[in-house]
């Protein structure tokens, strides 16, 4: 196996321009996030509005892992509390039935140990993972353009979005039965796949302690290939819930570390990382336990809290353009809308936050 390549702050090429550039992103988002923020009042998202399930768990550390894999808060043995939310990529609550989009997991552990990354306050670590093993851009110039497309058919009818994702799903088998599949079409045309079945990526890389890795969230045994009716309404959420509040459900988080700098590029966040030149490799288990993870106590505090990327110790600071650009537009976009609502602007103190 290829040693892993060591984490340097040089690794990254950030342009000068770029704080501009995370300005125009932010405003073309607020542009497009009204349509969210009238549909869910002050303080409403501007993506991945719809939760599709509210969770509490817990993640559990590998006892025999590699020295190189057992970096940062990946302490053998250790155990962080966590909460979790599951959710669907549009920036509205869409019939999921007809919109098949993107589902995101976003992952909060509590007490975790490390110098904390900039202004991050609390003991708090963020993981936030998308189903797609790579951006569907590689740079934040080319997210300004992706982003305009996407915000300026935000005032369309539901009816047109339907017609759009059926589309875009047929597209998108024919080029996948030839190999080609778009990331792109895939944002809007995702296959109709029961949400506890999906994995979920960084898609851009993070440092590892010494080393630099994407981390992935793989779905248990049993979760694979679960049954979804994809015509049921509110189909994402029942499925999801349905599942948690009988069995629970379980992930395995794996690292694929950095082992070749022009096949793995840092800059790229389109370029999905080969598993030939470097594996995925188990380095804990998300778990939780069966659960109510559509109560409305529950959900509510779960939309409460800010899940963000900045939210890191310095031994998992986000790298490269991409996630440059999510450090400050999560910054930035999730305070408004914290303040808009009236929610504290301060991470939760542990899971208590969040109702059982």
């Amino acid at each position: 196996m290829t040693d892993p390549l060591a984490y340097s702050p040089d690794i990254e090429t950030v342009d000068p321009g770029e704080p501009a550039l995370f300005d125009r992103i932010a405003a073309v988002m607020r542009a497009g996030g009204k349509v969210a923020r009238d549909g869910e009042g002050p303080g409403g998202r501007i993506s991945h509005v719809s939760t599709i399930a509210a969770l509490k768990g817990e993640v559990v550390v590998l006892s025999d892992l590699a020295p190189e894999l057992a970096q940062g808060i990946f302490v053998p043995g250790r155990r962080y509390p966590v909460v979790a939310r599951m959710s669907h990529l549009p920036g509205e609550d869409l019939d999921q039935r007809g919109v098949s989009s993107h589902r995101g997991l976003s992952i909060k552990l509590f007490g975790v140990p490390g110098a904390l990354l900039g202004r991050h306050t609390g003991d708090t670590q963020d993981f936030v993972l998308e189903n797609a093993p790579a951006f569907n851009v590689a740079s934040p110039a080319a997210f300004l353009l992706a982003i305009s497309t996407v915000e300026a058919a935000a005032p369309l009818p539901q009816g047109a979005k339907v017609a759009v994702s059926a589309a875009a799903r047929g597209l998108n088998r024919a080029l996948g039965a030839v190999g080609v599949a778009s990331a792109n079409l895939d944002i809007l045309g995702h296959p109709r796949r029961h949400p506890l079945s999906e994995a979920f990526h960084s898609q851009a890389p993070l440092r590892w302690g010494a080393y630099v890795a994407k981390l992935a969230a793989f779905p248990g045994d049993g979760q694979p290939d679960l049954p979804f009716d994809a015509d049921a309404p509110d189909a994402l959420r029942r499925a999801a819930v349905a599942h948690i509040a009988g069995h629970g459900a379980t992930f395995t988080l794996a690292a694929q570390l950095w082992t070749d700098a022009s096949a793995m590029p840092i800059e790229d966040a389109s370029i999905a990382w080969p598993e030939t030149l470097s594996p995925h490799r188990p380095v804990a288990i998300l778990r939780f336990p069966p659960q109510d993870a559509a109560g409305p106590a529950r959900i509510a505090g779960i939309d409460a809290l800010s899940f963000s990327p900045a939210h890191a110790i310095e031994a998992h600071r986000p790298l490269g353009g991409i996630m440059r650009s999510r450090l400050a537009l999560y910054t930035a976009l999730s305070a408004e809308r914290r303040r808009a609502a009236g929610l504290p602007l301060t991470e939760p103190s542990g899971p208590d936050a969040v109702a059982d």
